[in-house]
């Protein structure tokens, strides 16, 4: 499965961004699906995933209450909702996908397939 994230760009804290990840290649539904963030000099961290037909969720303690995974399968589309932004989640954003967990994938290394990229800026 090919995957390209967008939708990222400048915002000021407090503002709110929707990203979205495009997939392409084999039968979406069929993966469970992820959003990372990489900020300069630190490690890539999960945000949140998504099981295969998007009834579960997970998000990690940073960003729950202001972020939301979400996905349309008959759209072959993932989403990262995100509100409340602060400086602080200033990150390169990536979406990443796995067809090895049929659950939440909530380790990174179980994810085969990665998108390019999106820079968020949160300006205070």
């Amino acid at each position: 499965v090919q995957l390209q994230a967008f939708g990222g760009g400048l915002v000021q804290a407090g503002g709110s961004l929707r990203l979205s990840c495009a997939a392409s290649g084999r039968t979406f539904s069929a993966y469970g699906m992820g959003w990372f963030r990489q900020a300069p000099g630190k490690e890539r961290d999960l945000l949140a995933a998504i099981s295969w037909y998007g009834d579960k969720t997970y998000h990690a303690d940073s960003v729950k209450g202001r972020f939301t995974i979400s996905r349309d399968n008959a759209k072959n589309t993932l989403y990262l909702q995100m509100n409340s932004l602060k400086p602080e989640d200033t990150a390169v954003y990536y979406c990443a996908a796995t067809n090895r967990y049929i659950g939440v994938p909530v380790t990174t290394n179980l994810y085969a397939y990665w998108g390019q990229g999106t820079l968020v800026t949160v300006s205070s």
